[in-house]
């Protein structure tokens, strides 16, 4: 896949084309998705996705037979004292 990105909205620098983890929640639902590719900015690091690729994910996300690995994650709180 080859999409052309203009520069960054943020910094001005230079967006290539990278494969990407995204995390991504539906609900509280946690999904972490591999490989997707991403307008990565070389200055900042913003990312840029295209229509294409967030519906994609919108729709794997939804769709329960689409296979995949399961991995646990440790979910801790902030501690309210750190806060101040």
């Amino acid at each position: 896949m080859r999409h052309h990105y203009a520069e960054c909205s943020f910094c001005g620098g230079r967006v290539a084309e990278k494969r990407v983890q995204v995390d991504y929640r539906l609900g509280d639902e946690l999904m972490v998705f591999e490989n997707v590719p991403a307008g990565v900015c070389m200055q900042c690091g913003e990312r840029y996705y295209t229509a294409k690729v967030v519906k994609t994910l919108e729709l794997i996300s939804r769709d329960r037979t689409f296979p995949g690995k399961v991995i646990h994650v440790s979910v801790k709180s902030f501690p309210e004292t750190a806060a101040i």
